[in-house]
């Protein structure tokens, strides 16, 4: 198939009347998309409540653990003079 074969088929196809879509197809689209939307929704909810969560254990755990506090001494300091 050449090009100007081509642009006639594509010429052809867009002269046609669109297919005649069934009224009951717009009905389930809209239900299968408001379903979409609310499990997007909901997944979006649930992941900022995880990293709320994280964030609040990490909080958590630096308050108690300390982890930028120098750890004890394990020996004592050479006594000189002795």
């Amino acid at each position: 198939m050449n090009r100007a074969e081509r642009e006639a088929a594509v010429r052809r196809i867009m002269q046609e009347s669109p297919p005649r879509v069934p009224p009951e197809l717009y009905a389930e689209a809209l239900r299968r998309g408001r379903r979409m939307l609310r499990r997007r929704v909901a997944a979006r909810r649930l992941m900022w409540l995880l990293l709320c969560a994280a964030a609040l254990a990490f909080a958590v755990w630096a308050v108690t653990a300390r982890p930028w506090a120098r750890p004890p001494s394990e020996t004592t300091p050479p006594l000189p003079d002795w």
